[in-house]
């Protein structure tokens, strides 16, 4: 093993063949093929011939399969040549449809898995690498050894690293050591003997969090020879989790299996009190076919499917889905608390105001270009003769961890790497003419006390180029003035009086009733290096330089966005650390609140009684200068009240809330690792329109996997019902165990996976929210299920009666079902009772396919009658149906496979009945039986 951290940076540049340029992007492909992808080898991937084998594992198939065998040897025992040729017949067609729903879960499954591996690598981390000069953003799996990483607080370290330069790092390592503490990083060599994890200070570790300070490492190791792959096995799970509503369904699955099985054993013990002992194998394939196709095993695997094809569609709407669950929690969001910066404005800064030495300057440009003029009172102003606006500039380029460089797109002169904010301050000093490499050249920086949401401020400590210590500090203006005692101004240092500290607050708050950003400016000369560089002693005695307002302004999709949110019963808020003007002035514009408007701070929310908090939180809908336990008390006072709450954040601080809230989502362009890792949504364009196109895709998904459980639910009860109710009249089974068994296959398993993917019910964002912890299988749902079974029973019975009478003379009441098996020709219509029975099996085998074809598209939409739906855009659908009548045709009417399946040709007035009697299919009104027939009318 190379021992990287006793060697200094040189040696270990050279000894990887690297440089501080980094790789160049054909080398690093070179690399990735020699070390491989820098991941962990996963212990439990898919493996598709396991996958085949458990699609025989279900009970139920187990249950069918060992009948099949009984059959098999029944049938070689018994006398009759004839008797054996259709037995064996039997169990091969039945062994056949078997094999064929194996491969049919086979595929849907296999495709669901991959799925969700596609959306697992969406999902991955990112690394900011070195390439070819430029530092750009690459997927964690991509990176090789001899890769140049940068990181700053909040990033995850991808692959294990030798640290080449550090300014206040510090690392979390308890991934791997199990201390709590962060652990100081520097660049140094360590000359220890065998030292442990925690001992190499300038080692960072895959799987690690920056807690502070910014740093660079050149990477050593990675995938499984990482210090994390070598414990990959103790750390890796390939345990999968079932979303609460596939638990629901299961449940649902096994108390009506339990239902259905009870009734098979009626049912075959039925059989074989009433037929003679050598149809007992029939009577036994009939039941556990029945209860096969009758039970609905497979609601979750199809809930799976219908969830993964959601997501992969939400991926086009720029919303990355990290958990199953919190798809369906979407449907039910009632509140969003949503940030500011980025997500309700652009996130494009721009600065175009500065306050320095007692005049307010203007700065003409747009985003991250050059081009731009500095005036004050209309007239031009040269910047680069103020001294106070040179040191107002160069402390925005020195505390900064943000990297400005060529767009190689070429849509504007700069690219930034990082923070925009920081972007903007970085173009405003290359507009006035001070380079940042010049600065940075002039400049050392010895370490930083980092920004985060609670301090608001960030501070770095250099030393010029004439060895002076300098604190250079940047921060929210209500923070950082407070802290500074002095002020530069007139080319003199001067203590800051009270009525210069109010006549600043007064510019401040006039910069951000213009909806701008502000931030302020200060520095302090230090005497001497401090042992820890603690903030209460670097932080203090500043002198106050000036302040910068940046333009962030709204992003257009938003106020439609906020109205929808409005019609479709969920409450929107806005929770930022901005000024509350800022946060007022842009709340106003894009419609969430009217011009007089509540908005409280979170100084105001400090001072609040619990109850008191609860009131304000339950009825405001603007929350600035919050901190981030603000956030975690407000996500818990709505949750209080039974509220369904998405948040949103992309700091390290923010990770708490975005854990507590019931959808967590994270900002994929600006949001820290962490963050990202705790939460259940990433936005990949940090937009608040796409959370509201999240919650809309989350209500569809949740739409269509309701119209697949009513279906399947109904056509189940439908079978169970009328097989249950014929043998229980003492009348022949309406229907063979193959054929139901096809049923199950063609006319319930296509339809049911096209309508996963319908499209979804019209004005799923015109209604309120459905209520949090709602069960599936609520009353109106189970009224449908039993109505629509009851008038399948009806309808199929109907053709049952029908064909016995029409073929056989057999009238109910009058004739005795003993007279079917008294004699092998009716005596009536002279035709046998064999072709009788095979003829009215075949008639209800139709019927049953028809008026599920027909009752599937009543299924779509609960909230209209199908004559009110737009029919043409459901085409998977179309297909599907199309798919099932074509197999059905097949069945009855081409002569190998209606002699496998025992139909018969049925004529044009056999159709004829059939279609009457399937029509209420189409009549069944759901959205009376839902309870939605006043919203229809409505519409």
């Amino acid at each position: 093993m190379t021992e990287w951290y006793s060697n200094d940076v040189e040696h270990v540049l050279q000894r990887l063949d690297s440089s501080p340029n980094g790789l160049s992007n054909k080398e690093a492909r070179v690399r990735l093929k020699e070390y491989g992808p820098n991941e962990l080898v996963e212990t439990g991937g898919i493996n598709p011939l396991r996958m085949f084998l458990n699609q025989f594992m279900d009970p139920m198939v187990i249950i069918l399969l060992i009948a099949i065998v009984i059959s098999l040897l029944t049938t070689v025992l018994s006398a009759g040549a004839s008797d054996h040729e259709g037995g064996v017949i039997d169990a091969l067609v039945i062994s056949a449809i078997v094999v064929f729903n194996a491969i049919f879960g086979f595929v849907q499954e296999y495709k669901s898995e991959k799925a969700l591996e596609a959306l697992k690598e969406m999902a991955a981390p990112k690394a900011r690498a070195m390439r070819d000069g430029l530092w750009t953003e690459i997927d964690a799996r991509d990176v090789v050894p001899g890769d140049l990483l940068g990181f700053e607080a909040g990033d995850l370290i991808p692959a294990d690293g030798r640290v080449i330069y550090a300014v206040g790092l510090s690392a979390d390592e308890a991934p791997l050591t199990g201390e709590s503490v962060a652990v100081r990083k520097l660049s140094d060599p360590i000359h220890l003997r065998k030292p442990v994890v925690g001992d190499m200070k300038n080692m960072v570790f895959q799987g690690t969090t920056i807690t502070a300070g910014k740093g660079q490492a050149v990477v050593v190791s990675t995938g499984m020879r990482t210090q994390f792959g070598k414990i990959a096995e103790l750390v890796q799970s390939s345990e999968k989790t079932m979303t609460p509503l596939q638990i629901d369904l299961e449940d649902l699955g096994k108390k009506l299996g339990i239902l259905i099985i009870f009734l098979c054993i009626i049912v075959f013990g039925a059989e074989v009190i009433k037929n003679a002992a050598e149809t007992i194998m029939e009577a036994l394939l009939a039941a556990i076919a029945l209860a096969v196709s009758a039970i609905p095993e497979g609601l979750p695997a199809v809930v799976t499917i219908t969830l993964a094809i959601g997501v992969q569609r939400m991926v086009a709407r720029n919303a990355i889905v990290r958990r199953l669950p919190s798809v369906e929690t979407l449907g039910s969001t009632t509140i969003i608390c949503s940030d500011k910066t980025g997500t309700i404005t652009k996130n494009e800064m721009t600065a175009t105001t500065m306050f320095v030495n007692g005049m307010t300057i203007s700065v003409s440009g747009v985003g991250y270009n050059k081009s731009g003029k500095f005036t004050r009172a209309s007239e031009d102003y040269g910047v680069m003769g103020d001294p106070h606006v040179v040191r107002l500039l160069e402390i925005g380029q020195l505390c900064c961890n943000s990297v400005l460089q060529p767009d190689p797109s070429g849509k504007a002169d700069y690219s930034v790497v990082g923070d925009p904010t920081e972007g903007a301050l970085l173009v405003l000093a290359e507009k006035a003419g001070l380079s940042h490499a010049d600065t940075l050249s002039r400049n050392t920086e010895l370490t930083e006390i980092s920004f985060d949401s609670a301090r608001k401020r960030m501070t770095s400590i250099i030393r010029d180029e004439d060895g002076n210590l300098v604190a250079n500090a940047k921060g929210a203006p209500e923070v950082l003035l407070p802290l500074c005692t002095h002020i530069y101004e007139n080319d003199d240092i001067r203590e800051l009086s009270d009525e210069e500290r109010e006549s600043i607050i007064h510019i401040n708050a006039g910069f951000a009733e213009a909806a701008l950003r502000v931030l302020a400016f200060a520095y302090r000369p230090l005497e001497s290096e401090l042992a820890d560089w603690e903030p209460e002693k670097v932080e203090r005695n500043l002198i106050f330089v000036g302040l910068i307002g940046m333009i962030d302004p709204p992003r257009k999709e938003v106020r439609d966005a906020i109205e929808i949110c409005k019609i479709a019963g969920i409450r929107p808020i806005m929770i930022t650390g901005d000024h509350m003007l800022t946060a007022r002035a842009i709340a106003r514009d894009v419609g969430l609140i009217d011009v007089d408007g509540e908005v409280v701070s979170g100084a105001e929310l400090d001072e609040m009684a619990p109850s008191k908090f609860q009131e304000v939180v339950q009825r405001c809908n603007v929350f600035a200068r919050v901190a981030p336990e603000h956030k975690l008390q407000i996500v818990g006072a709505l949750k209080s009240h039974s509220q369904v709450v998405a948040m949103t954040g992309d700091g390290v601080n923010d990770a708490p809330a975005i854990k507590t809230a019931d959808v967590g989502i994270a900002m994929g362009i600006r949001g820290a690792d962490v963050t990202k890792e705790a939460s259940d949504v990433i936005l990949t364009d940090d937009n608040f329109a796409t959370i509201v196109s999240a919650v809309e895709k989350g209500r569809e998904i949740y739409s269509n996997i309701r119209k697949f459980v009513r279906f399947l639910l109904a056509a189940n009860f439908d079978e169970v019902f009328l097989i249950f109710t014929v043998v229980m009249l003492g009348l022949p089974l309406p229907i063979t165990a193959i054929q139901i068994l096809w049923l199950n296959l063609a006319t319930d398993g296509f339809p049911a996976l096209a309508l996963g993917v319908d499209p979804p019910e019209s004005g799923v964002m015109d209604r309120p929210p459905r209520k949090p912890g709602a069960k599936m299988m609520d009353r109106g749902m189970i009224t449908f299920i039993v109505t629509a079974g009851a008038v399948a029973f009806i309808s199929s019975i109907s053709v049952f009666i029908w064909s016995l009478w029409a073929y056989g003379g057999w009238i109910p009441g009058i004739t005795g079902p003993s007279v079917i098996w008294s004699s092998d020709i009716s005596p009536i219509t002279g035709i046998s009772w064999a072709y009788v029975l095979t003829h009215g099996r075949s008639a209800v085998f139709a019927s049953v396919v028809c008026f599920e074809l027909l009752f599937v598209w009543n299924c779509r939409d609960e909230y209209h009658p199908v004559w009110r739906t737009e029919m043409r855009k459901s085409k998977v659908l179309m297909g599907a149906v199309a798919l099932s009548i074509i197999l059905t045709l097949a069945t009855i009417y081409f002569p190998p496979l209606a002699m496998l399946f025992e139909t018969v040709p049925i004529n044009l007035i056999d159709w004829c009945i059939v279609l009457v009697t399937c029509i209420p299919a189409l009549l069944i009104p759901p959205h009376i039986i839902f309870g939605h027939h006043r919203e229809s009318k409505k519409d």
